[in-house]
């Protein structure tokens, strides 16, 4: 089988709605990515690799750029960020390389679904138990240990992104079992115009999309640069002062978006 050219895969990878989807298409992807998967793509809907094995890759990304995290200093946060443009790039891949072979399935759907959440949550734990300084007390004659109250803020963190992106899928799953049809995109404005305001501010501040994998990361990065510049690097706690503001930032935005976007969905006419 001979390879595809990119301009003969971009009418059926990308087609009407993908690029241009007002919730569903992350601007990293829109600015870079997409223009960069086609040409991978292009290589691999001649193998025998599926989508969802692709999809897997894609899980399997997510979930070491957390680990990642656990390598001390910039080393850790720069590999967390390669791993998770790594992340986006396979979830774009396998969604181009499933309609251009015509294998859209459900199962595909469901395992992108899954891999969000891990992939998310793997990362602000990750981040959280980096802010614990791990490596506390390793040190001869020290007897501090890890301060786990960051950890928990990570946990916190990574709650609040999980049950954002279940507030949303629940919807469907409610109307489903309502016997009503998804809720189209138009349908999720709020009622009330004062929190229609509200949510119009929000979203032109845009502050939800950094517990988001991708603006995660690049914040833990940035952390960690800044730990970098400032520490004394003697292994004081001076020197993780700007990755456990972030973390506390992380925590505190994803309990605040928790609340406001649960509102948001019951004041709106998705669940009428």
């Amino acid at each position: 089988m001979s390879k595809p050219s990119v301009a003969e895969l971009r009418p059926v990878v990308h087609p009407p709605g993908v690029m241009d989807r007002r919730s569903g298409e992350h601007w990293a992807g829109r600015l870079y990515m997409r223009a960069l998967s086609v040409r991978w793509t292009r290589h691999l809907v001649t193998t025998r690799v599926t989508p969802n094995q692709l999809t897997y890759l894609m899980v399997l990304a997510g979930v070491v750029a957390g680990a990642a995290l656990l390598l001390p200093g910039v080393t850790g946060a720069l590999a967390a960020v390669l791993l998770i443009q790594l992340y986006l790039l396979l979830d774009c891949v396998d969604g181009e390389v499933a309609r251009w072979r015509g294998q859209t399935s459900i199962t595909g759907v469901y395992l992108d679904r899954v891999g969000h959440y891990l992939a998310e949550a793997a990362l602000l734990v990750g981040l959280g138990l980096r802010a614990a300084d791990l490596a506390a007390g390793s040190g001869e004659g020290s007897d501090a240990g890890p301060a786990w109250q960051w950890a928990f803020l990570g946990a916190v963190a990574a709650l609040g992104a999980i049950l954002i992106k279940a507030e949303t899928d629940l919807v469907d799953v409610a109307r489903t079992r309502s016997g009503l049809p998804a809720a189209p995109e138009t349908s999720a404005a709020p009622r009330s115009a004062r929190l229609a305001l509200a949510r119009r501010a929000a979203a032109a501040l845009r502050f939800h999309r950094l517990i988001g994998a991708v603006e995660a990361s690049l914040l833990i990065l940035l952390a960690a640069l800044l730990d970098a510049v400032a520490g004394s690097g003697d292994g004081g706690v001076g020197e993780l002062f700007f990755t456990r503001l972030a973390v506390a930032v992380l925590a505190a935005i994803a309990l605040l978006q928790v609340v406001l976007h649960l509102v948001s969905i019951l004041s709106s006419s998705r669940l009428r």
